[in-house]
């Protein structure tokens, strides 16, 4: 018999707010985590935002000697990961560490510091290159600095399929705990994409948001208007629990992970399948793992990263999954307030799924100001709505034909779907 996982941790880095607290007021707020980009000089760029990450001191989480050794996405990881262990309450001093592990999703990984190392190696030579370079840069390391400061020996790997890099990084790991190899998994994403040379190639494929005298205004998923999505960076990371084990320490379980699936376009290297099949594909394999009808679904959190061709093809999906039901869905898209975090933005939006469910609150899309007759659901415009949540859905689609969907839902012992 399968056994059940559920998610009792929540910690995250992101451009609306470190803390969950002040991420999900942000959320619920509509406040947008975009602006002009500060990290580098943007002169000869076509997009000059970005959603960066604010206020971030990794010497709160990390050694300031070891915090100088890791690359920004690693710093949000561990950062993230401190967080969500403070939230479950685990002490892994009273557990079997061969029995924890470690699954993160990550696109890029160590961008940063391969463009820095790069320019030293150009201008001052070999012999001045960093020993700590390959260790930083490498998109592993998230998961491998996790495990290391807190000696979980159990499966540790780095999912890399895109933008759909924490959905499957937080699937896997439920699998894992549904098939009794893992009583604790740490799994979401990071990254850390705001680069000169990374921006560079997202303006060269024009899939950018050029509305650089509105920064705010500018993700627009779903709207006649949108012009392209806001690269944003971040970390957010959930704890994942076999059931019994949860309850056996006394945990407070948020929800439930109950369905998982992934499909490939096998299509094109960018662009999604024209008719949306892979997409819907994945819906309906989550669906059909969690044992629901469509119709049981209350919420789902988008993909919708404000690109004219993905968001309507998105729409398309849904409404060949879920039919009439698609019309009385709420549908939101929280990347039109933090961007799109790439690899990691699975795993912030996995976290706006459990909390729409503990707290009966769905994120608006903002920025929803003139309809475009080919998205045509409710989309939760501009202002959070009260509702009760049983059972959301995270869609993640990534460059390559990467769809990855999970389903959750609030926790009962006699289970939803069972």
């Amino acid at each position: 018999m399968l056994k059940r996982a559920v998610v009792t941790g929540i910690g995250v880095v992101t451009p609306v707010g470190n803390s969950q607290d002040d991420f999900w007021a942000s959320l619920i707020g509509g406040k947008s985590g975009v602006g002009p980009i500060t990290r580098f000089d943007t002169t000869g760029y076509t997009s000059k935002i970005a959603a960066e990450v604010k206020d971030f001191e990794p010497a709160d989480y990390i050694d300031r000697k070891e915090a100088r050794r890791m690359d920004r996405f690693t710093q949000f990881a561990v950062a993230a990961t401190s967080m969500a262990i403070n939230n479950a309450r685990l002490d892994f001093e009273q557990l079997n560490r061969v029995r924890c592990g470690v699954i993160l999703g990550c696109g890029v990984g160590g961008i940063e510091t391969l463009e820095q190392q790069h320019k030293i190696l150009m201008e001052r030579g070999p012999d001045r290159i960093s020993p700590f370079f390959v260790p930083m840069m490498i998109s592993n390391m998230g998961s491998g600095r996790i495990a290391i400061i807190y000696g979980l020996q159990g499966f540790n790997v780095t999912t890399t399929s895109a933008c759909a890099s924490s959905n499957n990084a937080i699937g896997d790991a439920f699998r894992l705990i549904q098939h009794g190899q893992a009583d604790v998994m740490i799994t979401g994403g990071a990254e850390a994409p705001i680069t000169p040379l990374s921006v560079a190639g997202f303006c060269a494929m024009k899939a950018l948001s050029t509305r650089n005298d509105d920064p705010a205004g500018a993700s627009r998923p779903f709207e006649a208007g949108r012009d392209g999505f806001v690269i944003g960076e971040g970390a957010v990371i959930l704890v994942l629990e076999e059931m019994q084990h949860a309850l056996n320490r006394g945990a407070n379980i948020l929800a439930e992970v109950t369905g998982y699936g992934a499909t490939c376009d096998a299509y094109h290297i960018t662009a999604p399948d024209p008719e949306g099949t892979g997409a819907a594909r994945a819906m309906r394999l989550a669906l059909e793992d969690a044992g629901l009808t469509p119709e049981q679904v209350d919420y789902i959190n988008a993909h919708g990263t404000s690109t004219p061709l993905g968001d309507k093809l998105e729409t398309l999906a849904i409404k060949e999954v879920f039919g009439a039901h698609a019309f009385e869905l709420a549908v939101s898209s929280t990347k039109s307030m933090t961007g799109h975090l790439l690899g990691s933005a699975g795993g912030l939006e996995a976290a706006v799924c459990v909390l729409s469910i503990t707290d009966g609150i769905i994120p608006p899309t903002i920025n929803m100001e003139q309809p475009d007759p080919e998205c045509d659901l409710d989309y939760v415009p501009n202002v959070a709505r009260q509702k009760t949540v049983d059972v959301a859905l995270s869609n993640s689609f990534g460059f390559g034909g990467h769809n990855a969907t999970l389903l959750f839902a609030r926790f009962n012992r006699e289970r939803i779907g069972s």
